[in-house]
């Protein structure tokens, strides 16, 4: 007898439901689709070398801008000192001019009442004497040269105070024009820096510590290379000393002997140097220029300053204040360039090492030129 009992469907049960094999499979595609949806904002995260990456890029940001704001700083001042020149020259000059309207209004005046014209002889007729005529067209004389004297003065005075107005003009305009790019600099520095710090801020304890792990897999690096320059620069010594030695041998005994290396330089570079050894520890601080804090150029500039050496504000004008060199000729007291764009700077003290203003939220430290790689190396430059 065939059984009436139906076949159980095949399945599974959810949550005690029996379901088709479709169904199964629908919710099994539901299930990795969610999955999926909650791991996406962890994929959509940064990591921390790009995290990196952004943050040392707005740092370079915020650098250039603040080498902008250093020269937006320096051109605002001259062209404040020169505006304040010409305007204490249109002030002199309107007083000059007042004076001379003055002195003809007196002429005038002194017409007008005495009812002077050329003297004819109408006024022939009316002199008391010959004598009488004669010392009214001396006085006539006098007053008409001294009047004409008078209006050339003026009119010369005119002039030139119309063109020192003019002058007074085009500073202004052009002192609110820098003072707008200073405004526009300064606030691409704060915003940059801020964009930064937000990123940083973002990071947890364990990332932060990852994040050192690296900087100083970084710096490790950065040591080799500067340990390598090092003997590769001893060496070049060695060899500049011995071929000096050998042309001072057989060179005729009236002759001067060689020299290596200039002791001028050296003396004006180990005074900058004393210097810049002396700010180690100090905050960098875009903008600033001692003797608290200060940002790259700024000590720079300070540093050769101490030597009797004056050096432009920016990096972009420093890098051309001097000899270019390369870096393998690199001596105490260079200064070491960074970046495509010139916007960073540091002293070299020898042996790959150099004294610099790393960045906000850095101090004043000792560092291998290679801080931030080989090809970050724009150029060397001697100073004097």
């Amino acid at each position: 007898m065939a059984s009436h009992r139906k076949s159980r469907p095949s399945g599974t049960r959810v949550a005690g439901i029996r379901t088709p094999a479709l169904a199964t499979a629908a919710l099994t595609s539901v299930a990795l689709l969610s999955q999926t949806a909650t791991a996406a904002p962890a994929d959509d995260k940064p990591s921390l070398e790009e995290v990196e990456k952004k943050v040392d890029d707005l740092y370079r940001q915020a650098e250039s801008a603040t080498e902008k704001y250093n020269g937006a700083k320096e051109k605002t001042a001259k062209q404040r000192k020169q505006v304040d020149t010409l305007l204490d020259d249109v002030a002199e000059r309107t007083q000059k001019l007042n004076e001379a309207r003055e002195e003809l209004g007196s002429f005038a005046a002194a017409q007008y009442r005495s009812g002077a014209a050329a003297p004819d002889t109408a006024t022939f007729l009316l002199a008391d004497s010959p004598q009488d005529y004669f010392d009214q067209t001396q006085l006539m004389g006098r007053m008409t040269s001294r009047q004409k004297s008078a209006v050339d003065d003026y009119v010369t005075e005119q002039s030139a105070t119309m063109k020192k107005r003019q002058e007074a003009t085009e500073s202004l305009r052009t002192l609110t024009e820098t003072q707008s790019d200073l405004k526009t600099a300064k606030a691409t520095v704060q915003t940059k820096l801020a964009d930064a710090r937000a990123l940083l801020s973002k990071l947890t304890a364990e990332e932060k510590a990852r994040l050192a792990a690296i900087e100083r897999e970084k710096q490790e690096e950065a040591a080799r290379k500067a340990a390598e320059l090092a003997r590769q620069q001893a060496a070049d010594q060695k060899a500049a000393e011995e071929t000096a030695q050998q042309q001072e041998s057989s060179a005729p005994s009236s002759s001067s002997p060689t020299t290596v290396t200039d002791p001028s330089y050296a003396t004006k570079a180990e005074k900058a140097l004393a210097f810049a050894r002396t700010q180690i520890g100090k905050p960098y601080v875009w903008g600033a220029t001692g003797p608290e804090s200060y940002d790259c150029s700024g000590l720079t500039q300070a540093a050769w300053n101490a030597a009797g050496i004056s050096l432009p504000r920016t990096t972009y004008d420093q890098v051309n204040a001097g000899t270019t060199v390369s870096l393998s000729a690199a001596r105490p007291g260079d200064l070491v360039f960074f970046y495509d764009d010139v916007t960073h700077v540091g002293l070299y003290i020898g042996n790959g090492m150099m004294i610099h203003a790393p960045k906000p939220g850095a101090y004043v430290r000792e560092e291998s030129i290679y801080y931030d790689g080989e090809s970050a190396i724009h150029s060397v430059v001697r100073p004097a």
